[in-house]
């Protein structure tokens, strides 16, 4: 009972100490952006550049008016639309891709293609097809987060054991099976990684799409705002959406990152 005690202790207190270091660093980090942020704001004019209390002050009123929330669970709702659409095309098209290679052969130039193309020209397609509707910033969503999760996808097909393909045609596998039993485990560390980009860039790509073909939303709101010259409502918008997309990452995949690979050593334990 007390060697458990005294084995447990030590790895406790160091834990906790490191837990503390990463409060102490990432509050240092907060602390010296504001200070930088303060002194950059106080030879600007207000109404081109806010300071930290400007934009709190906006960030409380906006809430205060509930209109912040409901322009934030818009928003939310068209990136989770459009993320959930891209993780339904891309994990079983990048499986088939990767564990094809006639087929990953053929469309290789297709990935680099889609990547290249900006977020406002996809933005600029919906408006001509959906006009002002959820759809555009929810397609824009989806073809920026596209060929992130495919790329992803794709490349955690390579990291497939050999011995095990080889094992599964021994034993005549279906592929149906296959894809299911030996490249699914093998591929979702690499899908969470491109889940995670997908998901932030598609945050900040449908503040384009509401801005150019939206009548609600977070980006919406920050053209009004800006029209307006109302700057500080601009930074407040802003950092909403980058709080709140935040707190889903740390909350919601990272954690889910982690339970689903608690079995998997870390490479920097």
């Amino acid at each position: 009972m007390s060697a458990v005690a005294t084995t447990a202790t030590p790895f406790a207190d160091t834990r906790s100490y490191r837990w503390t270091s990463i409060a102490l660093q990432r509050a240092a980090l907060a602390g010296g952006f504001l200070l930088l942020w303060h002194a950059a704001a106080s030879s600007v004019p207000g109404y081109l550049f806010p300071g930290p209390a400007q934009t709190w002050d906006a960030l409380k009123r906006i809430l205060a008016d509930g209109v912040a929330l409901q322009n934030l669970a818009i928003t939310l709702y068209r990136v989770t639309a459009g993320f959930a659409m891209a993780t339904a095309i891309g994990v079983p098209l990048g499986i088939v891709l990767g564990s094809s290679k006639a087929l990953g052969g053929f469309f290789a130039p297709v990935l680099p293609a889609l990547n290249s193309v900006s977020s406002a020209i996809w933005a600029l397609i919906a408006v001509v097809w959906f006009g002002l509707s959820d759809m555009t910033p929810i397609f824009v969503c989806l073809m920026t987060g596209l060929p992130l999760i495919v790329t992803n996808v794709w490349q955690g097909t390579q990291s497939v054991n050999a011995e095990w393909l080889e094992l599964a045609r021994s034993v005549r596998m279906p592929r149906h099976k296959v894809l299911l039993k030996i490249y699914v485990p093998a591929v979702l560390p690499f899908f969470f990684s491109g889940a995670r980009l997908a998901f932030g860039f598609g945050a900040r790509v449908s503040l384009v799409a509401e801005a150019l073909g939206s009548s609600a939303g977070v980006g919406y709101m920050i053209v009004r705002s800006a029209d307006m010259l109302q700057m500080a409502n601009v930074f407040a918008w802003s950092i909403l959406l980058v709080g709140t997309i935040a707190l889903i990452d740390g909350l919601v995949i990272r954690p889910a990152e982690v339970l689903l690979f608690r079995w998997r050593r870390s490479a920097h334990a």
